[in-house]
């Protein structure tokens, strides 16, 4: 069965239907994320070559996601008025900030600066302000009956891009050990490599038009201190059940489950970098069926009923014997595992004014960083005890499950839930 493609105008091909603008705020998540991708495979093994245990590095994990949590929050609520160029490029510069030290310093008081104030990835997944000015800018560009096809590809080219970034730094810093560089060397290039990227994107940035910036008239609109008014209860109650679900995600970080398998099945970096590099091919492609399940069974379904198997497969990976069967559970769960996405954006979205998408997608993201940053302090420490290193994987599956119960009952009777396609 073929992907679906996103709702487009006869003979229009995708890039035609995003524009130059579009292309661009694709070009630049594609950059980003495989930044993110290479960086995720190696940061906590950079950190504890650096003489960190657990302990330390769970905290400065964390710390890294409270920073871009502060900053990302100020930065999207201000998006619209500012200028949604302007702050991207800000956050292309964060990137930078966050990068040279790490590359450049042992130190953990100026690692714990760096991550606080700068933007770094622990996760493979989108940190900082990007993510939420970049979908007010692409539901600005768009119709709204093409809105989550477009967002699925979005997500798709994400996820390749995560995935290859994974491939490209697994088996770069393998190369570079096998030719005799020390782990930390080789793993301290790839830390300078996401600090050059971070330059990238700010070329990428300051080469959009005025387009992407949010109409003059609502600008003017009357708001609360998050930049909402209308949509604002409804955006609350999805913030706080989206921090749910990324408190539990931050105990799986891909980092983790990167050092997880290290530690449990020895896996070298390499081989780390294939097993993500196909998680996330299977992530990306499984938020592209999401487009066609939503036509049919709306979007909060299409959240809910995909979510809940993969949190099932994800309680189960630390319980296989072996290696191969904990590999092939974990896939099998990314290869759904992303079909909620798009959706979740779409619907987002859909739920309120376009004077408010950068607001109510920087709040519904920043609920998310939130949730997301307690929980590597909380889970780190658990990997040291041999008895409880499978324990973040139970904890994040447990927790994913409530999240999913209590969204659907929030949401299933709402008209856009069930209605609202791609």
């Amino acid at each position: 069965m073929p992907p679906p493609q996103p709702s487009q105008a006869p003979g229009q091909t995708l890039g035609q239907t995003l524009g130059p603008d579009g292309r661009l705020l694709f070009l630049s998540r594609a950059a980003r994320m495989f930044s993110y991708g290479f960086l995720s495979v190696v940061l906590v093994l950079y950190l504890a070559g650096l003489g960190f245990g657990e302990g330390r590095i769970g905290l400065l994990l964390t710390l890294t996601l409270v920073g871009d949590t502060l900053i990302s929050l100020w930065i999207t609520l201000h998006a619209d008025r500012i200028g949604r160029k302007k702050m991207l490029v800000l956050g292309a510069a964060l990137m930078v900030v966050a990068g040279v030290p790490f590359a450049l310093s042992g130190d953990f008081t100026v690692l714990v600066l760096a991550a606080t104030f700068g933007v770094i990835s622990p996760s493979g997944n989108e940190v900082g302000p990007f993510l939420a000015i970049e979908q007010a800018a692409l539901s600005q560009l768009l119709p709204e009956d093409r809105r989550t096809g477009v967002f699925a590809w979005y997500n798709l080219a994400g996820s390749f891009a995560t995935a290859t970034g994974a491939l490209a730094g697994g088996w770069a810093a393998q190369a570079l050990q096998a030719a005799g560089l020390a782990p930390v060397a080789s793993y301290r290039v790839l830390v300078f490599a996401y600090a050059a990227v971070g330059l990238i994107l700010a070329l990428l940035f300051a080469k959009m038009s005025g387009a992407v910036e949010a109409p003059p008239a609502a600008i003017g609109a009357p708001t609360n201190r998050m930049g909402l008014h209308a949509s604002r209860g409804v955006v609350l109650r999805l913030s706080a059940l989206f921090s749910l679900d990324a408190f539990a995600g931050g105990f799986v970080i891909q980092s983790i489950v990167a050092y997880w398998f290290h530690v449990k099945f020895g896996v070298a970096p390499g081989t780390l970098g294939s097993i993500f590099f196909a998680a996330n091919i299977l992530a990306g492609l499984s938020a592209l069926y999401a487009v066609r399940l939503a036509r049919k069974i709306g979007l909060v379904r299409t959240m809910v009923f995909t979510h809940v198997p993969s949190n099932v497969l994800l309680i189960l990976v630390p319980l296989m014997p072996n290696l191969p069967l904990a590999i092939a559970v974990l896939l099998l769960r990314f290869s759904i595992s992303q079909m909620d996405v798009p959706t979740r954006q779409a619907y987002t979205m859909a739920v309120v004014a376009p004077d408010e998408r950068s607001a109510a997608a920087g709040v519904t993201g920043i609920a998310r960083t939130t949730g997301a940053a307690i929980s590597p302090v909380l889970a780190t420490p658990l990997l040291a005890i041999p008895a409880l290193a499978g324990a973040p994987f139970l904890i994040a599956g447990g927790l994913k499950l409530l999240y999913d119960l209590l969204l659907y009952r929030s949401f299933q009777a709402s008209e856009v839930g069930k209605s609202e396609g791609a």
